[in-house]
């Protein structure tokens, strides 16, 4: 009997346990499953359900098999090893196998190392890994957002969770031609080494990853665009400024901020009210002790311009109006060990279980009669990782399965449950801000922002690899936290250095949003329900002295003549999955110094940004890629591409340069 076959355009190979199946999967792409189990699973996870036709060609001989989709093929031996090439016959991925048995492999070793390994766990699933050949000099980038300074993510160790500041998306661009997504949302690792590249899961069913092959890196993000979805149309407000702050602490205070940007005539699109504007953790509603006429707030609001945004946990208090009836009906997460608790900030709480489809329409249902039917179209959808008081992954279990199995899919669920009601309501360019995602989570309107970050220039060039990371995995929707959350003094001439430094960079980002737990933090107003949460110093841009103040102002109108531009980004992002900011090398891919270039970035195709990220500093070195001429937006002079320049960069300017004499301002 043959160990392959072709079964409607699927290749399959069988051999002892293993069931491998290989198919067209989008533009120029296959996916490719493995499983031990009697039959393979079913889930399409971050995958839209076989997107595009496509048109693949299998062959199968006594001594191997073959499946060619558009520009990738993928070759297997007698044994079932794969390799993958591009048309011109390249070698772009080839799994990691060392043993004997197979005489077709380039290495005949006494390791017995497989490629695809299943461990058996107690229980019947099974720990994966999945390992492939390494070329040192290949590049790496993309799988979302760790707190660490390297664009370029060859030679590190990633682990596949999240946590707060830390979204794992697994979808990888590589400077070899090819772009991997691990389409498995089990808690795991991945080590882009020198020696062998290894993905981890520690606990499945089934091994899956897509493919791809591209001659461009917008080739490549394209095609994972197509099979995994982009985001809607940005809102046109959401171009603009949003002002934040942990936290605003009734209405009138609100309310207070929104009339003095007016006054100022200074430009605001969006203003948020933070958390703990509730009774209870999971009762998702306005404490009227503090916020006593939310109708009023919003009407006011609205003549003034201005959208207003909520925060909306997923906790869910013991004492919450709403706990023992979710705890019945299931809408809570469970834990496998120990005391029913998940996090333990201001209450013994649980969060609501995302995964399940009842539980998403339960807390949707409370929203809408809360905050939507009052005139709310935009949700701050916080602690989407979601975060725990300790990060036991083996210690929850959800609606769809153990969190060590699918935990990684609870923000792509978490925005789905408000994207589904709005979309239900017929709201149209839906946008909610998260803290976390995993691949996929663009389609539900994920605005994705980096975090609760310290406020130090360290942390600001981690936010650059970051967010230039998350673009290049699907995320085109990225923010930070202008200034950073955690440490910054309003007095402090340093962090307001670092304030105007991250405000102009902020500028230059997808969303433009200020927020921040700022030092002092403001004396206790209140004594009931979410009044115990203490409040930060404040946080407007007149909050740190007149220099700054002069200089965000200056922003503030910059962002405003940008809008005309960034809505032509935000249709590319829609249309096309376009990364809004992205590394020198997706615009020039062709220029080898681009491909080195780790603190630039474009902002569209033309306009390049180089973020002053290191205290005390007035000039920089800028490389301007090949191709094109570049205009300095401030000093208007001209200089031919292909060259570095040392560039002034005085408090009050952030070096950037037009490309080709468009006509951005």
């Amino acid at each position: 009997m043959s160990r392959w076959s072709e079964n409607n355009g699927r290749l399959i190979f069988k051999y002892d346990a293993e069931t491998l199946w290989i198919e067209g999967w989008g533009t120029n792409g296959l996916r490719v499953r493995a499983t031990k189990m009697y039959q393979m699973p079913e889930e399409d996870w971050a995958l839209l359900s076989n997107p595009s036709p496509c048109c693949t060609v299998i062959h199968i001989s006594s001594e191997g098999a073959s499946i060619q989709n558009g520009k990738l093929i993928a070759k297997l031996t007698a044994m079932g090893k794969l390799t993958f090439y591009n048309i011109e016959g390249k070698v772009l991925l080839d799994e990691y196998v060392r043993n004997r048995m197979d005489i077709q492999a380039t290495y005949c070793s006494a390791l017995e190392i497989e490629g695809r390994e299943f461990k058996p766990l107690c229980g019947g699933d099974y720990a994966l890994t999945m390992r492939f050949e390494s070329n040192p000099i290949e590049k790496v980038y993309g799988m979302g957002q760790y707190q660490q300074p390297y664009l370029d993510l060859k030679g590190s160790d990633l682990e596949l969770a999240h946590r707060n500041s830390q979204a794992s998306v697994p979808f990888m661009i590589s400077s070899l031609g090819y772009g991997l997504l691990w389409n498995n949302p089990a808690v795991g690792r991945v080590t882009f080494g020198k020696n062998v590249t290894s993905w981890y899961a520690t606990s499945t069913k089934v091994l899956d990853y897509w493919i791809t092959a591209g001659d461009t890196p917008a080739e490549i993000e394209e095609a994972y665009a197509k099979v995994t979805g982009t985001v809607p149309m940005m809102p046109e407000y959401a171009m603009g400024f949003w002002q934040c702050k942990l936290r605003y602490q009734n209405q009138e205070e609100l309310l207070k901020v929104a009339r003095e940007y007016k006054k100022r005539g200074l430009p605001i699109s969006v203003i948020v009210v933070d958390f703990f504007h509730w009774p209870l953790q999971g009762e998702w509603k306005f404490d009227k002790t503090y916020w006593p006429d939310p109708e009023g707030m919003i009407e006011e609001l609205k003549t003034l311009g201005i959208e207003l945004m909520v925060s909306i946990w997923p906790t869910v208090d013991y004492r919450s109006e709403n706990f023992q009836e979710m705890k019945e009906k299931g809408y809570l997460i469970r834990t496998e060990r120990g005391f029913r608790m998940s996090m333990d900030y201001m209450g013994n709480t649980v969060h609501y279980d995302a995964t399940n489809p009842g539980a998403r329409a339960y807390l949707w249902d409370k929203a809408k009669q809360n905050y939507y039917d009052k005139g709310i179209k935009i949700f701050w959808l916080d602690e989407a990782e979601p975060e725990y008081s300790v990060y036991d992954f083996d210690n929850y279990r959800y609606h769809l399965g153990a969190n060590v199995q699918v935990g990684n899919i609870y923000p792509v669920m978490y925005a789905k449950t408000f994207f589904d009601g709005m979309q239900e309501a017929r709201q149209e360019n839906i946008i909610n801000l998260l803290r976390c995602a995993w691949a996929g989570s663009q389609r539900y309107g994920a605005l994705v922002w980096s975090g609760d970050i310290h406020s130090s220039f360290e942390s600001l060039r981690n936010q650059l690899a970051a967010g230039l990371n998350m673009g290049i995995a699907g995320i085109p929707w990225w923010t930070t936290d202008i200034g950073g959350f955690h440490g910054g003094h309003i007095e402090d001439p340093h962090f307001r250095e670092l304030l105007i430094r991250w405000f102009e960079y902020g500028t230059f980002c997808p969303v433009m949003r200020l927020h921040g737990d700022r030092e002092p933090h403001k004396s206790q107003q209140g004594t009931t329900g979410g009044a115990a949460c203490l409040s930060g110093a404040d946080n407007e841009v007149w909050s740190f002295g007149e220099e700054a103040y002069t200089i965000c102002k200056q922003y503030l109108e910059l962002r405003e003549q940008l809008k005309p531009y960034i809505t032509q980004l935000m249709q590319a992002a829609h249309e096309k999955g376009t990364p809004v900011m992205r590394p020198l090398f997706y615009d020039f891919p062709k220029d080898d110094v681009a491909w080195e270039i780790e603190n630039q970035y474009m902002f569209g195709p033309d306009v390049l940004v180089a973020p002053i990220l290191y205290e005390g500093v007035r000039e920089r070195m800028i490389y301007l890629p090949k191709g094109s001429t570049w205009t300095h937006l401030w000093t208007k002079e001209k200089f031919l591409g292909g060259q570095t320049l040392q560039v002034q960069a005085p408090l009050e300017q952030i070096p950037v340069f037009i490309r080709d004499e468009m006509q951005i301002f």
